[in-house]
């Protein structure tokens, strides 16, 4: 199993990014797909988790109701969607996969090896 993420990048707070997790290694209905993000300093948070196989999606922590998550299958990629950032949004993102009922409780099973955003005031 991989994961990859790219898209992160340096950005003034007000812009948006789209983060993208690509996935290989096993059948891509099999594992849910969670967004995380650590800050300088601070415990890991999670963001979201999106279920290929069905679709299902939550969302989770300070980011709820700011950025959303969706799928390209044909890619096997799951992108995380960050409008209007914030500095406090400055932290490096990681994606992970696991089972749903692992993914939601942040307990995955592989994870990428995660990209910085920086958010400048």
């Amino acid at each position: 199993v991989q994961l990859v993420e790219s898209g992160g990048d340096l950005v003034q707070a007000g812009g948006s990014l789209t983060l993208s997790c690509v996935t290989s290694g096993y059948d891509f209905d099999d594992y849910a797909i969670g967004w995380f993000r650590q800050a300088p300093g601070k415990v890991l948070e999670g963001i979201s988790c999106i279920e290929p196989s069905n679709g299902k999606t939550r969302y989770v922590g300070s980011a709820q109701g700011r950025f959303t998550t969706s799928i390209d299958y044909n890619k096997r990629t799951v992108h995380l969607h960050m409008p209007d950032v914030k500095p406090e949004d400055t932290a490096v993102y990681s994606c992970g996969a696991a089972a749903w009922s692992y993914c939601v409780r942040g307990e995955m099973r592989y994870w990428g090896q995660g990209t910085q955003v920086t958010v400048s005031s």
